[in-house]
């Protein structure tokens, strides 16, 4: 038995944000205070690119207005996402520069698609631990090249490669089919809403004071802990932290970071750094946590838990928390705790089969021109969360809002995709100087950095970004306020 997604091929980018809003138990009133300017195609893809960037967008957007209408007691303020824009964004991370210098190579030097002797598999190697460990398994070292590591691959079966890669705590997947995914275990534990919400505990309603009343952004006062790396956590942060949030981002100094990312995606955030294997830092994140509004996670379901960092040990810490997961395959089935990103969630699941098929050049698998399952889920985690808020606000409770990098493939999929290469009609977004309409230029710690601003607006609450990227830890672990 498959499990073939939903249709919605005739939604808009307007009927996705009214479905996923009504889903989520949102006031249909304040549907009316959308504007989604635009139409036509955005990204060279067979894939509804700008549906879904125009639409996660606005549902951020319009959740954080939400709250802002309930902080002021006022009517929501209006809120725009022009679709180009909205696609532009999703392509943050490749399109800033620094002092006019690009810096967004995200790749390392030997993963990508490779050919096994009966298919193919896709390597992430971005960060060094996981290039050095699929390099070990594959008998090379570290110093070998990406051709060593193609000869090696051939020697193996793609299903078998997948398991053993994954067994041994790295990050590989086989190339899949529509048709293999649909039949997948892990495809059929994949809820069609790509966002999640439950109530995990009894808490009190209403608006802590530091949230009530009138502010210049919508979420001015809201306390944010962040744990997370790549991309579609980090969003959700970022997102967050234009409407105002205070956004404390907390990494590790254990643990390798992604300067070409960070530069991007760390800005309006505060940053700090602990190490969860000392008692003190452990201490510190669980002080924060306890005076937090929302506790953001995006490694492995199970990873905080088992250090007794779970949803419902911070549930009994603060009666008031919202804990949002981010991870690759959801919370449930065969593969949910297992490590994923955006470019393997596509290999998986059919997206790259398809996406060659319609480009129709003979090629075994097509990319998406942008990490768009990322950008979708930070932006969807961003709107859980502040569903969640509404909730909290409106009926008391914890809650848990969960989305993954395979639900919005499983969405984003329902809604159709362009026939033959009509889709790709249209050019690619290469450089910052194909988009200057949309970028802003501010100072930071590493230089000029000019950035495509928030696609967004709010009437009366313009959203951007204050806090500019600077060097991981540079900052107290303490709230402003």
């Amino acid at each position: 038995m498959y499990n073939v997604p939903s249709s919605r091929e005739d939604f808009t980018a307007l009927d996705s944000a009214k479905y996923i809003w009504k889903e989520l138990g949102l006031p249909v009133e304040a549907l009316v205070s959308l504007s989604l300017p635009g139409e036509g195609l955005t990204l060279p893809s067979s894939f509804k690119i700008g549906d879904l960037a125009q639409s996660t967008v606005a549902l951020s957007a319009l959740a954080a207005a939400l709250i802002y209408a309930l902080k002021t007691e006022s009517a929501v303020p209006r809120v725009t996402v022009p679709r180009q824009h909205a696609a532009v964004e999703f392509n943050s991370e490749k399109l800033y520069t620094i002092d006019g210098k690009s810096h967004h190579k995200l790749w390392g030097p030997v993963g990508g698609l490779h050919k096994t002797s009966d298919g193919y598999v896709r390597m992430h190697d971005s960060f060094p631990h996981h290039r050095n460990g699929a390099l070990a398994l594959l008998g090379l070292p570290a110093t070998a090249t990406r051709a060593d590591a193609a000869e090696k691959m051939l020697q193996w079966k793609a299903q078998e490669l997948e398991d053993t890669a994954i067994n041994s705590g790295l990050v590989m997947t086989m190339l899949r089919s529509y048709e293999q995914w649909d039949a997948h275990p892990q495809s059929k534990a994949i809820s069609d809403i790509p966002i999640s919400i439950k109530r995990i505990a009894a808490g009190p309603k209403g608006l802590r004071p530091r949230l009530s009343g009138e502010s210049p952004k919508c979420l001015n006062g809201l306390r944010v802990l962040e744990l997370s790396r790549v991309i579609a956590a980090p969003v959700a942060g970022k997102t967050l932290a234009a409407h105002g949030a205070d956004v404390l981002w907390v990494t590790s100094p254990d643990l390798p970071d992604l300067p070409a990312l960070d530069r991007d995606l760390s800005r309006g955030k505060r940053t700090i750094q602990l190490n969860l294997n000392d008692a003190k830092d452990k201490l510190k994140l669980l002080e924060l946590a306890s005076t937090a509004d929302v506790f953001i996670q995006g490694y492995r379901p199970t990873s905080l838990a088992t250090r007794g960092i779970s949803a419902a040990d911070l549930a009994a810490l603060n009666s008031r928390i919202i804990y949002a997961n981010l991870s690759a395959y959801g919370p449930s089935g065969p593969w949910s705790n297992r490590r994923g990103f955006d470019s393997l969630v596509q290999t998986c699941g059919g997206m790259n089969v398809s996406e060659a098929q319609h480009y129709g050049r003979g090629e075994p698998a097509r990319p998406m021109p942008c990490q768009a399952l990322d950008h979708g889920a930070g932006y969807l985690l961003a709107t859980g969360i502040l569903a969640a808020l509404y909730r909290q606000v409106t009926l008391g409770g914890c809650y848990e809002v969960d989305v993954s990098l395979a639900g919005v493939m499983k969405y984003l999929r329902s809604l159709g995709q362009y026939p033959g290469r009509s889709g790709f009609e249209c050019a690619d977004l290469e450089s910052a100087v194909d988009v200057s309409d949309y970028l802003e230029t501010k100072p930071c710690e590493f230089g000029a950095l000019t950035a495509v601003k928030h696609s967004a607006s709010v009437e009366g609450c313009m959203p951007g970004w204050d806090v500019m990227p600077k060097s991981l830890g540079s900052d107290k672990a303490e709230w402003l306020d």
